[in-house]
């Protein structure tokens, strides 16, 4: 009988398809276990007896261990098994979901049971984002990875779409607690899947590596940190390149500072200011998600056709972009609901690009392969900060000086993210910056 051992073996092709669409479900999956508590909140306040300050406290504490953690993963990435990261993360949050569905069904004595494990949840699902892009790092070449990862990364759009539709669906048929034990199960399948099909890099399955190192010219001034000590955080990486990941991680704090003032307050906006009933609301609300998905996907698809693979230039013209649409939701957005929706849709269009390039394929291209975990946690995890923000500056505007004043706010993060993305453009020009 001849020996087919060879032969048989998955290629790169079918491996790489496993790990993208195992990275994929992976994070997706995340989302069922954290976006459903935003969907239940009304019931959890009900049946905990907690007023909104409260039940803000709870995701308050989620959103600083969340960003605590990423800086973790990072550091953690660099000493262990992404895929043990993430198997552990998936399998803790799995966990503090059904904790949180028998918190709810203990009434006022389930609160402090579900700060805790929100707490301990953040640091779970922080090992999503960072974790997976790290394992894609090793899986994708330069050429054509803006392409690919624009479409992985609309994980994050569909994930939330999903997940929050999955949520109310259970909420509406069996009960809030059902949101997260549904959730858990999700997440389990999920887990599941990935253990038996995902593998950290192409070496670990008897492949060559793929993923070349970064390239950038080196500033003759600059310090190479690798020399300092190989054996450093930031060992392979030049001054300007640490430079450059917090500096894309600073950006993304404004990225997503306006990501998740949109996606938490439009709901209440398209009430409040067009009388909408909450389900109307809501509808209207997700054209800002299924919009953005497109943005995702077209920054991919020019920065590697158009650019060659250089993801700056798509940055800044789509962040000036998005100050635009942040100026027609201001203005014209207020004048009907069916404006404020297309408001809506042209800021998550414009918004999502960047938002994707620079937490996914940027921080890859930027950190290298065997540092793309690390980069991608600390600029998620620079990111992360402006949630946390957002969340009291909007909240605080919109009760005192109403939504006019809340828009325009959103428009001076976006000239602050301008000012970020063309300091960082104009190093990347110098060759400065690998993006």
């Amino acid at each position: 009988m001849p020996n087919t051992s060879f032969t048989s073996r998955p290629t790169m092709k079918v491996w790489r398809a496993r790990v993208l669409t195992t990275t994929w479900l992976s994070y997706a999956g995340f989302y069922f276990c954290r976006k459903n508590f935003s969907i239940a909140k009304s019931s959890i306040i009900d049946a905990l007896q907690i007023t909104k300050s409260e039940v803000a406290h709870i995701m308050t504490a989620y959103l600083i261990a969340y960003m605590l953690g990423q800086f973790l993963t990072g550091v953690l990435g660099r000493k262990y098994a992404i895929r043990i990261l993430l198997l552990v993360g998936m399998a803790a949050s799995v966990v503090c979901n059904i904790v949180f569905g028998f918190a709810y069904l203990s009434g006022p004595a389930g609160y402090w049971p579900l700060v805790i494990f929100m707490i301990i949840n953040g640091f779970a699902q922080a090992t999503g984002w960072a974790g997976n892009v790290g394992i894609l790092g090793n899986w994708l070449e330069r050429k054509g990875r803006g392409r690919t990862m624009a479409l992985w990364a609309t994980c994050y759009q569909l994930g939330s779409v999903f997940a929050k539709s999955f949520a109310a669906l259970m909420l509406g048929v069996a009960g809030a607690a059902w949101s997260f034990w549904g959730a858990s199960i999700i997440l389990f399948g999920v887990w599941i899947v990935f253990y038996l099909y995902q593998r950290d890099k192409p070496e670990d399955v008897g492949l060559d590596p793929l993923v070349e190192e970064i390239t950038i010219p080196v500033d003759q001034k600059a310090t190479n940190i690798a020399a300092e000590s190989s054996s450093g955080l930031f060992a392979g990486w030049t001054h300007n390149t640490v430079f450059a990941v917090f500096l894309m991680g600073g950006c993304y704090f404004s990225f997503k500072f306006l990501r998740y003032a949109l996606d938490s307050w439009a709901p209440l906006a398209g009430e409040e200011l067009f009388s909408l009933d909450d389900a109307t609301a809501g509808y209207v609300s997700t054209a800002f998600d299924w919009v953005g998905f497109l943005g995702v996907i077209f920054s991919g698809w020019i920065s590697d056709k158009v650019f060659s693979g250089r993801r700056y230039q798509t940055v800044n013209y789509m962040t000036w972009g998005m100050f635009g649409a942040f100026i027609f939701l201001a203005t014209l957005g207020m004048q009907s609901a069916l404006l404020f929706g297309i408001g809506l849709a042209l800021c998550g269009f414009m918004l999502m690009g960047p938002d994707s390039l620079l937490s996914g394929v940027g921080a890859i291209d930027v950190g290298g392969k065997k540092a793309a975990i690390l980069a991608a946690a600390i600029i998620n995890g620079l990111g992360s900060i402006g949630p946390i923000f957002q969340e009291e500056i909007i909240g605080y505007t919109i009760d005192n000086y109403g939504y006019n004043a809340t828009f325009n706010v959103l428009i001076g993060v976006s000239i602050l993210a301008i000012t970020g993305v063309m300091y960082l453009s104009h190093r990347a020009k110098q060759g400065l910056a690998d993006l």
